[in-house]
């Protein structure tokens, strides 16, 4: 892995542009980019969501960071990308976009969706849920 294999990491607190995760994978090299899209969805756990707000650790982003170059030195990538929103989100927004791009479809596919669990589970970025019935939750905190 190069230090120009992780091409963009960034936490936002405005809405999160896809083009701009597969714009930073735009190289001939790749044959396969892959993306996931993480949005609100209006129900968890058979209740219905009103809106959520995503709350980030101050080293979260650096955390992002460490977590892409992890996923970039365990395939055989050329580009690695994710941004994660902060903020307050309404149902239907983009909370998180990450990419791979590799010469081939079967390491993208395998890197991407290592990417987003590997996200998931290490990044300090905690989702504080509100329900239609006014309840709320918290959800990835420590």
């Amino acid at each position: 892995m190069t230090s120009s294999t992780v091409r963009l990491v960034e936490i936002r607190d405005t809405p999160l542009v896809v083009d701009d995760v597969l714009a930073s994978l735009d190289e001939d090299v790749d044959g396969g980019v892959t993306l996931f899209v993480g949005k609100v969805r209006d129900h968890d756990g058979g209740r219905a969501v009103s809106g959520l707000d995503y709350s980030a650790h101050p080293s979260a982003l650096q955390r992002l960071r460490e977590v892409c170059e992890l996923v970039a030195s365990r395939h055989d990538v050329h580009g690695v990308s994710a941004i994660h929103r902060v903020g307050r989100l309404a149902i239907g927004d983009l909370a998180v976009v990450v990419g791979t791009a590799a010469a081939h479809r079967g390491t993208a596919f395998e890197a991407s969706r290592d990417l987003i669990d590997t996200l998931k589970d290490e990044v300090p970025i905690w989702k504080h849920q509100v329900f239609a019935d006014g309840t709320d939750e918290w959800v990835g905190t420590p």
